[in-house]
């Protein structure tokens, strides 16, 4: 019936106004949005970017569950107690043997008068990293304090839970005590509202800064019109992989889509209806801005999830990154929904480098300095075992050649 009606008054429009098309055919695909699926596709390229970050994402779990214990220590067995909340496929030992060099293990007493047991605490190689960490974070504290403002530009009423970006401040790369370090620094930018931890504290932009007003999709239309000397429009990079194919209706509403006009993330749209396709526009515009700002260029849909109020997402916000799967892809490894920023990766490859994955770099080449003092060490072993071996077989043939020459 939808189908028949809109036919009927596209007649009547195209006499009355051939201007207006374009708005009847995006009435027209709005209104059956809904209707509209697109199939997941698994792409395994994608997928593999995060399957190679599980080694030190694990490792990093487990620092930080030590660093945070009083006085950065903590029994072994108290360590393996956790194994499972961890998520570590393997024994608490195992996982020291694979990754040498993260820790020191030292006798103490978990009680004055208790047996000495097995402790654990970051190795002078863990902790010569810590403090490269906190240099990384000083020397682009300029790009962290961006970050926010751009995080709360973006929010409604320019107020975020400070709670929440707690919780996210590994994926934008914000330093643990970034509330007190840093908001503390930035008065004429930030203002806190209560207690962090009791969930009712509110991070504020205090002033505007249109330095920052501007989203990497506008950026990239500036550049290129300066690089070409014609105006182009702010748009989004849409391009599916191979072999992704769409149906007939969802590439129309595709195109007509993208020929909406763009809508930064940074103005203001208390007036749009949210069921609006303008909204919608909007909405991607947020979600690639969020994902441009991260420093893997991905994050985790549940994360994005707690920030519904404070950006205006609708409960039904993740069919976005399949619906415009083109811009996003949806991973689900793990068991774990993450939304990916397409156009960031070439294959399994982050193109568009964050300053802040100097860290993760740093820490790898830690994990492997680890793996390869491991292997030395097996090595050595080994060779050590040859030896024996080479020296037993020695004297066994000594043996028996002074056996036969007692017999003659």
């Amino acid at each position: 019936m939808l189908g028949r009606s809109t036919t009927a008054i596209s007649r009547v429009y195209r006499v009355w106004n051939p201007q207006g098309l374009l708005l009847l055919s995006l009435l027209q695909s709005t209104a059956s949005i809904s209707s509209l699926k697109v199939v997941w596709r698994k792409d395994p390229k994608l997928d593999q970017a995060i399957e190679n970050d599980k080694k030190w994402r694990l490792c990093a779990r487990v620092v930080r569950e030590v660093l945070n214990e009083p006085g950065q220590a903590i029994p072994l067995r108290y360590l393996a107690k956790r194994r499972e909340r961890l998520r570590l496929p393997v024994s608490i030992e195992v996982f020291l043997a694979r990754y040498p060099g993260l820790f020191d293990t030292y006798k103490d007493r978990i009680r004055p008068n208790s047996d000495f047991v097995d402790f654990l605490r970051p190795s002078d190689r863990l902790n010569r990293f810590l403090e490269e960490e906190k240099m990384i974070h000083e020397k682009n504290e300029i790009l962290i304090v961006s970050k926010l403002c751009k995080l709360l530009m973006m929010a409604k009423d320019r107020v975020v839970s400070a709670d929440k970006l707690v919780e996210v401040k590994r994926e934008f790369g914000f330093p643990n005590d970034f509330l007190v370090m840093v908001v503390s620094k930035y008065p004429e930018s930030f203002r806190l509202h209560g207690a962090p931890g009791e969930g009712k504290s509110f991070l504020e932009l205090v002033s505007w800064n249109d330095e920052f007003a501007k989203s990497v999709i506008e950026k990239r239309a500036e550049e290129e019109s300066t690089l070409t000397g014609i105006r182009v429009r702010p748009a989004f990079n849409w391009k599916l992989p191979r072999g992704f194919v769409l149906k007939k209706e969802m590439r129309e509403w595709i195109r007509d889509w993208m020929e909406l006009p763009y809508i930064s993330p940074y103005n203001d749209v208390s007036h749009l209806d949210q069921a609006s396709p303008e909204m919608e526009k909007r909405s991607v515009g947020v979600f690639h801005e969020l994902l441009s700002l991260s420093v893997y260029k991905r994050v985790p849909v549940p994360i994005l999830g707690k920030f519904c109020e404070e950006y205006r997402f609708s409960n039904a916000f993740s069919s976005v990154f399949t619906r415009h799967s083109g811009i996003f892809y949806m991973s689900r490894k793990g068991g774990i929904h993450t939304a990916m920023l397409r156009e960031a990766y070439n294959g399994e490859e982050l193109i568009d480098r964050d300053p802040l994955l100097e860290i993760r770099d740093k820490f790898v080449e830690l994990l492997d300095q680890g793996q390869q003092q491991r292997a030395d060490q097996l090595r050595l072993e080994k060779e050590m075992i040859r030896m024996d071996l080479e020296l037993m077989a020695k004297r066994n043939q000594k043996l028996n050649c002074e056996d036969h020459d007692i017999e003659i």
